[in-house]
C-alpha cells in the first residue's frame, strides 16, 4: 500500500528549524545542521512542515509504506545518516512506547555490524539548541546595585498566554503589540521598561504550543479588527523560535493586512541581537 511521506532535499535545507515545531508527530529533527525525517512511523504525509520551510526543501512525495518496516526504514533511511541520526532514531521510538519496533531497531544494526551509539546527555528527542541545559554565569552586583526600589512591572492587560486572550479585548484597540516566546521574559533582564511599557502583548511557544493554528486564525481576526499599529516580536536566539516569525507572517497573510514588524532576538546570555 503506498502513503505520502515527506521528504527533504539536503541541498536546499539550512536547518533553520522553521519546520519542526510544525510537525506534531516529532517525525522532525535538526541533525547535524540539516532538517531530518527520523521516523517514517509518524510521518502522516500531511505535509504541515511544507509550508513553513523558507527554503523549499521539503515536498511529498508517494511511495511504499505500509506495512511499516522497521528494518527497511532503519537500513534505507537512518543507517546511512550516521550515528546522530540513529542515537535520535531509538530515543524518538523509546519516547513513543514503540517497544518492539526499538527492538527491531537494535536487531537490525546488530545484522549490519553497526554499534548502538552511547547513550549521551541529549537535551530533548528534537535535538533543537533551545533545549541544550546550560549554565549561565552572572557577574556579582557591585556596591549598591539591586539594593534599591524594586522596579515597578510595566505589564498593562491580563490574560497574556495567546490562548487565553480575546482578540477584540479593549486593549488591544490601537495598540502596538508585542509578540513575546514564553522564554523571553525570563531572558532579558530589562524586558519590562524595554518591551512591555506602551505596549499590549501575547506570548505563546512555537514548538510546545500544540494548537499553532488556532494561534495564526486568532492572530488573524485581531489584526483585522483591532487597527494594530505595529507588532514587535521578541523571540528567542534558538531554531524552533523562528516559528515565532512565521505565525504572524501567516496571520498577516490571513488578514490580509501591512502591518510593520520589527523583530528582536535575544540570546540565552539576555543579549539582544
Amino acid at each position: 500500500m503506498k502513503r505520502s511521506v515527506i521528504k527533504i532535499d539536503e541541498s536546499k535545507c539550512d536547518g533553520c528549524g522553521v519546520c519542526v515545531p510544525d510537525c506534531p508527530e516529532g517525525a522532525l529533527q535538526i541533525i547535524d545542521g540539516k532538517a531530518r525525517l527520523v521516523s517514517d512511523l509518524f510521518c502522516d504525509g500531511l505535509g504541515a512542515c511544507v509550508g513553513t520551510c523558507p527554503k523549499g526543501a521539503i515536498s511529498v512525495e508517494v511511495r511504499e509504506a505500509e506495512p511499516y518496516d522497521e528494518k527497511r526504514v532503519m537500513r534505507e533511511n537512518i543507517i546511512p545518516k550516521g550515528e546522530n541520526t540513529i542515537a535520535a532514531h531509538l530515543k524518538h521510538l523509546k519516547d513513543h512506547g514503540e517497544t518492539k519496533l526499538y527492538e527491531l531497531a537494535l536487531e537490525t544494526l546488530k545484522e549490519e555490524g553497526v554499534p548502538v551509539p552511547e547513550a549521551k546527555p541529549e537535551p530533548m528527542a528534537c535535538g533543537c539548541p533551545g533545549t541544550m541545559a546550560k549554565a549561565i554565569e552572572r557577574r556579582a552586583p557591585a556596591a549598591g546595585e539591586g539594593g534599591g526600589t524594586p522596579v515597578a512591572s510595566r505589564l498593562s492587560q491580563w490574560p497574556v498566554q495567546l490562548r487565553l486572550v480575546q482578540p477584540g479585548a479593549g486593549y488591544f484597540q490601537n495598540s502596538d503589540l508585542l509578540v513575546a516566546a514564553d522564554c523571553a521574559a525570563f531572558a532579558h533582564g530589562d524586558f519590562h521598561r524595554r518591551y512591555l511599557e506602551g505596549r499590549s502583548v501575547v506570548v505563546f511557544c512555537p514548538k510546545l504550543d500544540h494548537d499553532i493554528e488556532s494561534y495564526i486564525a486568532k492572530l488573524a481576526e485581531m489584526f483585522k479588527t483591532a487597527g494594530i499599529k505595529s507588532i514587535t516580536i521578541a523571540r528567542m536566539q534558538v531554531p524552533c523560535c523562528g516559528g515565532t516569525e512565521i505565525v504572524i507572517q501567516k496571520a498577516l497573510e490571513l488578514a490580509g493586512k501591512d502591518i510593520p514588524v520589527k523583530v528582536d532576538i535575544i540570546t540565552a546570555e539576555g543579549e539582544v541581537l
